[in-house]
C-alpha cells in the first residue's frame, strides 16, 4: 500500500516531550542508523530467520512494569508495522549483541530536536537479522505492544527504561466497525486521486482492511501517514480505537479535499 504523504490535519498533535530523557542528536543518530521504506530483494533473500520466529511471548498485562532498551528515532512505529533497519553505530551494535542473546525486543520511541523524546513508544521485535563482517546489522523488526516510559534506568551505553504497557480502552457505544469502513473508503479515494495526480492508472484499491479488526486497522492506517510523524505520535498515544479512527477519518477527509482541489486545477491547467 502506498504511503499517504504530507497529510493535512486540523488537529494539533498531542506529543509531549519527556524532559527526563536526553534529546536526540539528529546528526549523530543519522550516522547510527538507516531506516528504509522497503528492503531490496537481494537483502531480504539473504537475511536469516532469527529465533524470534519460534519465540512465543505471552501478551503483557497493562499493570506489568519491565525494563526495556530504547532506540530513539525520528519515526513512529505502530503495532503490526514492519521496520527495516541498518545499524552501525557502536552503542547500538552493543545493544543488538545483547538482544540477539535475550528476547529480541527493544522500544522504539519518536524523538526529534524540536519536540524532544516522547513518553509513549512501541516495542520492536527482531524477526529477521543479518550480521555483516564489519559488525553492522541488517534487521527486520515488527511492531508489537505499545508502552509508556515510567522511569529512566540508565543512559549509557544506550537508554534503558522501566515501561508500563498501554492498551486501548473499550470504545463504549461507538460503532467502530462503521468507522473502520468509512476510514477505508476515504483511504481508497485518497489513493485513487493521488494516482491520478501522479499520472498513474486510477484503479481502485482493493481490501485495505485485509480482515483486520478495527483496532489493528487503526494502527495500520496510522502507519501510512508517513511524512507526518507528530500526527502519527498523537495517534499512537490515543487509548481509544474509535477516537483514533475518527482522527484518521478527519485527516483523510482533509487530504481528499486538498487532492480534489488539486485535481480540478490540473484539469483546468493541464500543463501546470
Amino acid at each position: 500500500m502506498m504511503a499517504l504523504l504530507q497529510l493535512i490535519s486540523t488537529h494539533k498533535p498531542s506529543l509531549k516531550p519527556n524532559t527526563n530523557l536526553p534529546p536526540l542528536n539528529p546528526s549523530s543518530n543519522s550516522s547510527a542508523l538507516h531506516y528504509h521504506s522497503r528492503c531490496r530483494r537481494r537483502q531480504t533473500n539473504s537475511i536469516r530467520c532469527s529465533a524470534s520466529e519460534k519465540h512465543d511471548t505471552n501478551h503483557p498485562k497493562p499493570d506489568d512494569v519491565v525494563e526495556l532498551p530504547l532506540f530513539p528515532l525520528p519515526l513512529v512505529l505502530f503495532p503490526g508495522a514492519i521496520l527495516p533497519l541498518q545499524i552501525f553505530e557502536f552503542r547500538y551494535r552493543i545493544m543488538m549483541h545483547t538482544l540477539l542473546h535475550t528476547d529480541l525486543r527493544f522500544g522504539v520511541i519518536y524523538s526529534d530536536a524540536a519536540s524532544g523524546t516522547a513518553e509513549v513508544g512501541c516495542v520492536g521485535e527482531i524477526v529477521k537479522h543479518e550480521r555483516l563482517v564489519d559488525d553492522r546489522f541488517f534487521l527486520i523488526c515488527k511492531g508489537q505492544e505499545r508502552f509508556r516510559i515510567t522511569n529512566l534506568v540508565r543512559t549509557k551505553p544506550y537508554l534503558v527504561a522501566e515501561v508500563s504497557w498501554l492498551e486501548d480502552r473499550p470504545s463504549g457505544d461507538e460503532d467502530v466497525e462503521t468507522l473502520a469502513t468509512e476510514v477505508e473508503n476515504y483511504m481508497k479515494d485518497v489513493i485513487r486521486l493521488s494516482n491520478r495526480l501522479n499520472g498513474k492508472p486510477e484503479k481502485e484499491a482493493q481490501d485495505l482492511r485485509r480482515n483486520l479488526f478495527p483496532t489493528p486497522f487503526s494502527f495500520f492506517v496510522g502507519s501510512t501517514f508517513e511524512g507526518a510523524p507528530r500526527e502519527q505520535q498523537a495517534l499512537l498515544e490515543l487509548v481509544d480505537s474509535a477516537a483514533r479512527l475518527k482522527r484518521e477519518k478527519e485527516t483523510l477527509r482533509n487530504t481528499l479535499n486538498y487532492l480534489t482541489a488539486a485535481s480540478a486545477v490540473k484539469d483546468v491547467f493541464p500543463s501546470s
